[in-house]
């Protein structure tokens, strides 16, 4: 009950040290005159991947190095899965072209380049800083965007923390307690998960994969609902697409240079979880295509394939004896069912694009 209740604690203190920590730089930067545009693209951008990272880089250094990759791992998968997908339930959701023609195509290139980073079993200091430098040239990529479409603040989230002057001092008192509770936060969090693992005879991976996946991102869970249910829904797609891109470039990439040791990537990582992240982002590209729009079935669909995944985990990390049975179900019901039902929305989508032009 202890660890559960350290569990429950360590990611109260992630959330809410984000928070503090994005609140605290963006009016920092502020106080400096930073423009609203850089802040939105730099502060806000590495605040929603804060709890990641601090739970990755405590992993590293506590010699749990499976963990920090599969905590970046399994936060994207939860993120395109179960975020979008309880989001959709709750109100389809508008996907921008932008998001179609640029977004989500760097979304899958980042995650093939994951795919390949890992394919020895880890992820050293050079490739590590390769993922970094990508970091720093998807975040001036954005920023010459931004600057060139003329836009003067990234959304209302940004405006609102800046609109309110704050003291120098305050917003450094703001930066300093949002460090200290995420380095808490992660260290419990952390701590608690091994113990966890432990206790279910599973390993570290299969922990970091689901409830400290969850856990840490639980600010996109929250940002996402709250969007689709103000009828944002746009900003709650872009949300989870963004947040996945930083994911591998920035937790992957940054842990991974200040972790004394290379980061793991064990086989079950590297033959199961990776592949299924890669499949996960890019089944976004059919579906978001499809009528610009992500619907409450195609949201079932994600929350399915979710729950399958999960449960695929737990029986593999458990060895339950109907694992055999639920691999087949999966490989040769579940996984030929998703490409049915992309074909048919694709095929679907056609005839219905094509129905005017041959009426006139």
């Amino acid at each position: 009950m202890l660890t559960w209740i350290l569990l429950a604690a360590g990611l109260v203190l992630l959330v809410v040290g984000a928070d503090l920590l994005v609140r605290g730089a963006a009016r920092l930067a502020a106080n400096f005159g930073v423009p609203a545009l850089v802040i939105g693209l730099t502060v806000v951008a590495f605040g929603t991947s804060a709890p990641e990272l601090a739970v990755s880089v405590k992993a590293a250094f506590a010699g749990q190095a499976e963990l920090a990759i599969a905590n970046a791992i399994g936060s994207n998968i939860f993120n395109i899965l179960f975020i979008l997908g309880l989001a959709a339930v709750i109100s389809p959701l508008i996907i921008s072209r932008q998001l179609i023609r640029q977004d989500v195509p760097i979304m899958v290139g980042v995650s093939i380049v994951a795919v390949f980073l890992t394919l020895d079993g880890n992820i050293n200091r050079v490739e590590a800083a390769l993922l970094s430098l990508g970091l720093l040239g998807y975040t001036f990529f954005l920023f010459y965007q931004g600057k060139n479409q003329g836009v003067d603040t990234t959304d209302n989230e940004v405006a609102e923390m800046i609109k309110t002057p704050a003291p120098a001092w305050q917003n450094v008192l703001l930066v300093i307690g949002g460090l200290a509770l995420l380095v808490i936060g992660a260290r419990w969090l952390v701590q608690s998960a091994v113990e966890i693992a432990l206790a279910w005879g599973v390993n570290e991976a299969v922990v970091g994969l689901t409830i400290v996946a969850a856990g840490t991102s639980l600010p996109e869970v929250v940002t996402s609902v709250i969007a689709t249910l103000k009828g944002e829904r746009d900003i709650a797609v872009g949300n989870v697409v963004g947040s996945c891109i930083f994911n591998i470039l920035c937790v992957l990439g940054l842990s991974g240079l200040v972790s004394p040791t290379p980061l793991l990537a064990g086989p079950q990582l590297v033959q199961v979880d990776i592949p299924v992240m890669l499949a996960v982002s890019v089944l976004c590209v059919p579906l978001f295509f499809v009528g610009a729009m992500l619907n409450r079935l195609e949201g079932l669909l994600f929350l399915s394939c979710y729950v399958a995944y999960v449960w695929y985990l737990i029986a593999m990390s458990l060895k339950l004896e109907y694992l055999p049975s639920l691999q087949h179900g999966i490989l040769y019901g579940l996984i030929p069912a998703v490409v049915i039902f992309v074909l048919i929305s694709l095929a679907y989508d056609y005839y219905r694009r094509s129905r005017p032009s041959n009426t006139n």
